[in-house]
């Protein structure tokens, strides 16, 4: 007999969400406390308005996103062609957010979302099988996530880029998609990442021979290398695979990397204790990312390896959740939703944490909940709201 469990709330997720604002909130406090600035009483703003779209979401029958998919995601792209625009405004070389006048908004996270609900609308009304019978969808399914991955790359985002591959390829692996396929991206990766290998090679190379400053150095080869890379991108990536390379002293590239470490190193396994941390205060870790980017070294100096791992328990406990939610969903678009949001939230979590130890590339991808910032928590409480929504709104078979 069906039954309906409409109606029926979800608590461990937004109990975890509470519960990692309000430590984010604290933490942002603590890295700002010498400063003067307000992070955490606008960050506990941006909580407040995310908290009522999540409810608001929550309570909100998602199959209207299957029938509006294609909408949503006009409406992203038109965002992110606004970047161009007058309204579209430049930070540090990138241009990457819109000035509202009240508020800075990054268009990048709703193409998150919004890619998400397409690609799920396409493969739930697609049946996949082999790569030939899938051609059409496989199309479709590429030219969505290549669109909005074009636009995010050129402003430039490489943290946001990393985002959408592997939502989409979790997407098709859930739609059984041939295993073929997926040997065929591998094997597409490796052959990227050997190039991208031999480019940072030639750049290091290239920056040990020339008889010029570094400045002029990487500006030269700028201009002479075929392949779409920043310098600062390559410099990142080269601060992660050889450090000893672009900043031999740790003064340069690698200084954000050396002590975001140093911090959770000095922590030990209970921390120095909240509001004690040196790097942010004294300035060794930049005010400029210790409230976003590298929220997690504060925490893991100040709380420890104990606080470091309590966070952590509570992303597995989100992240569990979501994989269960998406197991008893009432249809396809539902169980792709769900795990598209899942995926999305464990990249920024690996991400994030792995390179404030060393373990990842430094990418700017922010920590959920926990980074200061109000377009990102917009865009997680509007994730969480679709696995709430899909969590009250599925049906079961008793």
């Amino acid at each position: 007999m069906e039954t309906t469990a409409g109606g029926r709330t979800d608590w461990i997720n937004p109990a975890c969400m509470l519960l990692l604002a309000l430590i984010g909130v604290a933490f942002i406090y603590s890295s700002q406390a010498y400063s003067g600035n307000d992070f955490w009483v606008r960050q506990l703003v941006w909580i407040g308005l995310g908290g009522v779209i999540y409810v608001v979401l929550g309570r909100i029958d998602y199959s209207i996103y299957l029938a509006n998919a294609f909408w949503l995601y006009l409406i992203a792209i038109f965002l992110l062609l606004l970047i161009y625009t007058p309204v579209g405004m430049e930070r540090e070389g990138a241009r990457r957010w819109l000035n509202f006048i009240v508020l800075a908004y990054q268009p990048a996270e709703a193409a998150k979302v919004c890619t998400l609900i397409m690609l799920a609308s396409v493969l739930a009304r697609s049946e996949l099988g082999t790569i030939r019978q899938s051609l059409w969808t496989l199309t479709k399914v590429f030219g969505i996530t290549l669109l909005p991955l074009f636009l995010i790359f050129t402003q430039p985002d490489l943290g946001s880029c990393l985002i959408l591959p592997p939502m989409m390829l979790t997407l098709l692996y859930i739609s059984r998609l041939s295993e073929r396929f997926f040997i065929g991206v591998l094997a597409v990766v490796i052959m990227g990442t050997s190039v991208v290998g031999f480019d940072l090679y030639q750049y290091s190379q290239f920056l040990k021979n020339e008889q010029l400053t570094a400045l002029e150095a990487r500006g030269k080869y700028q201009e002479t290398s075929i392949f779409p890379l920043r310098d600062y991108q390559r410099e990142r990536i080269m601060t992660f695979v050889a450090p000893e390379v672009v900043d031999p002293r740790g003064t340069g590239s690698a200084w954000n990397s050396v002590q975001a470490q140093q911090a959770v190193g000095t922590g030990g396994l209970t921390g120095k204790g909240w509001g004690n941390g040196l790097q942010a205060r004294l300035g060794y870790l930049p005010r400029s990312v210790a409230h976003n980017d590298f929220i997690f070294a504060v925490l893991a100096e100040e709380a420890g390896f104990i606080g470091g791992i309590f966070v952590i328990g509570i992303f597995a406990i989100l992240l569990a959740n979501g994989v269960r939610i998406a197991g008893v969903a009432r249809d396809r678009f539902g169980t792709l939703l769900v795990a598209g949001v899942t995926v999305i939230f464990l990249i920024h979590v690996f991400i994030n944490v792995g390179m404030t130890i060393g373990l990842t590339p430094i990418t700017g991808l922010p920590l959920p909940f926990i980074s200061y910032g109000g377009s990102f928590i917009l865009s997680c409480c509007i994730l969480q709201g679709l696995i709430q929504s899909v969590n009250r709104h599925r049906r079961r078979f008793d």
